[in-house]
C-alpha cells in the first residue's frame, strides 16, 4: 500500500481547471519529483493534499486513510507537512524559537498546564535539545540565537526545512526548496534532504524546477501539464521524453 494516493482529483477556480483528473501515488520511503511548466497546477495539487485548498473532486487516502476534505490543521496532525516556495518563518524570533513552533501537542500550550511551569519545564528542554539536534543536521547549529530574518536565503530554506522536522512528518511535501539559491548551496540542499530521508525515513514529494539537480536524487517523477499528469516515470526516462522534452525546451 502507498503512503499517498491522489485519485482522480479535481480543483476548480471559477471557470479554470487548475488540477484535472489527477492521479499518483507516493510509496513510502521515497523522494518523488513532481516537476512541470509554471502554471501546470503543481502548486495547487501540493495544497490539496496539504488541505489548504478544498478539493472539487477526487480522493487523498494518506496512510491508508482518506483525508479528503480535512482542514490543514487536521492533515498536519495526520503527518503531512509542507514548505513553501517563500520561506514561511517567524522573521523576528530566533532559529531555535523557529523550530519549537511546530511541535506537536505541547503541554504547556494547554489551559490546565500552562499557569503551571514545573509541569512542562522538562518537556520543553526535551523539545529544545531535539532543535538542536536537527539544527546540527542541517548545518545551522551555529546560528539558534539568530534572528531568522538575519540568515541568507539558503539558511532561511535549511531552516524551514529543519522546522517542518520538529512536526515529526511522514510525508513532507517542499515547493521548490532551492528556489533563488546559488547552484553549490541548492545542490548541498538536496544533499541535506537525502540524508534526513535516510536518517529519519521520511517520504518526500518535491516540486523543482532544477532538473539537473532534482534528477540526482528522486526515485521517480511525475510530470504536469495545464493541469494533466501528462507522464511519470523514472529521471532516465523523463529526460528522454519527447513529449516532456517539447514541453520544457521545446524540442
Amino acid at each position: 500500500m502507498p503512503l499517498l494516493e491522489l485519485s482522480n482529483l479535481r480543483k476548480d477556480f471559477g471557470g479554470l481547471r487548475a488540477v484535472d483528473d489527477v492521479s499518483l501515488t507516493v510509496p513510502e520511503g521515497a523522494i518523488i519529483g513532481l516537476i512541470g511548466p509554471n502554471g501546470s497546477g503543481k502548486s495547487t495539487l501540493i495544497d490539496l493534499i496539504a488541505g489548504a485548498t478544498e478539493l472539487t473532486a477526487g480522493r487523498v487516502i494518506f496512510d491508508g486513510d482518506d483525508i479528503s476534505g480535512l482542514p490543514a490543521d487536521a492533515v498536519y496532525h495526520k503527518g503531512i507537512i509542507r514548505g513553501y516556495q517563500e520561506p514561511t518563518l517567524y522573521f523576528k524570533m530566533t532559529v531555535l524559537d523557529n523550530l519549537l513552533l511546530p511541535v506537536k501537542d505541547q503541554r504547556g500550550e494547554q489551559p490546565w498546564y500552562a499557569p503551571r511551569p514545573r509541569s512542562w519545564q522538562r518537556e520543553e528542554q526535551t523539545h529544545a535539545e531535539a532543535a538542536m539536534k536537527v539544527l546540527r543536521q542541517v548545518q545551522l547549529l551555529p546560528h539558534y540565537d539568530t534572528l531568522a530574518s538575519d540568515l541568507s536565503g539558503g539558511q532561511m530554506k535549511l531552516l524551514e526545512i529543519a522546522r517542518a522536522l520538529m512536526g515529526k512528518p511522514k510525508l513532507l511535501l517542499l515547493d521548490e526548496p532551492t528556489a533563488g539559491v546559488a547552484p553549490k548551496l541548492a545542490y548541498d540542499i538536496f544533499q541535506q534532504i537525502a540524508r534526513l530521508r535516510d536518517d529519519h525515513g521520511i517520504t518526500l514529494l518535491i516540486v523543482e524546477h532544477r532538473l539537473e539537480i532534482l534528477f540526482d536524487f528522486v526515485d521517480y517523477v511525475y510530470v504536469m501539464h495545464l493541469g494533466n499528469l501528462l507522464a511519470s516515470g523514472s529521471a532516465a526516462e523523463i529526460s528522454a521524453h519527447a513529449t516532456v522534452r517539447e514541453v520544457y525546451f521545446g524540442d
